[in-house]
């Protein structure tokens, strides 16, 4: 094993470490996840062999920047590289010198790149991939299947390769992102929220099939809730789901059981039906 710990020979990475730390990322980055410190074993798992290099000749700062590494560390698993390849670069140039440096990058990037991570690869992808797929599934063409497989290898690809760019940029990076990150966190948390607002229109058909008999006159609800509002019933319905969901003596669990109660009641009573 190569390792130099005397700071005007720092180890430099090379390819097969970049490689191995993308595999390990990609496979394993939530092994040894835990509620006290989240993703810091993980995190500091894939960048131990490096870390091995860096101060491998000296047991005492390898066994500094662990126990700092090992510290509390949780971000979005698709932007968490470009926050280990930063630390990666800093601590080529520094060695354990980095060490307060690193720590407070790690835990000033972590809140706004979880957030942007979580807008993007959590809400808006799957919303405008999943919308795109179901509608090809009702359809009856099978492609949606193979464009959810395309778009999950393009965003492996992405976090491939975003590593190696954070280690060359450096803290560069950070300094050109600082004014960016927040504009680009709402603008993806807007754009998501767009899109499940479209998709409850598209998507949840439900409507009222109960018509009120009065005299000659029949009353159909639906009719008159598509003059108030096109797609009131559906938009009800999720909003009434969302209120439940903020309650605090109802978890998701026993949302999804009175929804599914609900559902099944007032459709055998005829009130409510599918398109």
């Amino acid at each position: 094993m190569t390792t130099n710990s005397d700071p005007e020979k720092n180890y430099r990475l090379t390819d097969k470490d970049f490689r191995q730390i993308n595999i390990r990322n990609l496979l394993f980055n939530q092994v040894g996840w835990n509620y006290e410190r989240m993703q810091s074993s993980g995190y500091l798992w894939m960048i131990l062999p490096q870390l091995q290099k860096m101060y491998g000749d000296d047991p005492e700062k390898l066994k500094e920047m662990m126990r700092m590494h090992n510290q509390f560390f949780n971000t979005s698993n698709f932007f968490n590289t470009i926050i280990l390849g930063i630390d990666l670069a800093i601590e080529e140039e520094e060695g354990v010198k980095s060490r307060e440096t690193v720590a407070g990058i790690k835990s000033g990037l972590m809140g706004p790149f979880a957030a942007i991570g979580d807008a993007i690869f959590g809400a808006l992808i799957p919303a405008i991939m999943g919308a795109i797929a179901a509608n090809l599934a009702i359809n009856g063409n099978p492609m949606g299947i193979f464009m959810w497989m395309a778009v999950a290898v393009v965003i492996m690809v992405f976090r491939w390769h975003q590593l190696k760019f954070a280690h060359k940029e450096g803290v560069v990076l950070v300094t050109r992102l600082q004014d960016k990150l927040n504009a680009l966190t709402n603008a993806a948390t807007l754009l998501g929220v767009f899109i499940v607002g479209a998709l409850i229109a598209t998507m949840i058909n439900v409507k009222l099939t109960f018509v009120a008999h009065l005299g000659d006159v029949n009353v159909d609800f639906q009719n008159i809730a598509d003059m108030i509002l096109p797609k009131l019933v559906p938009a009800l319905v999720v909003a009434g789901i969302y209120w439940m969901l903020g309650r605090k003596r109802l978890n998701s669990t026993r949302v999804i059981f009175i929804v599914l109660f609900v559902s099944i009641a007032l459709s055998a009573l005829g009130i409510i039906g599918k398109m």
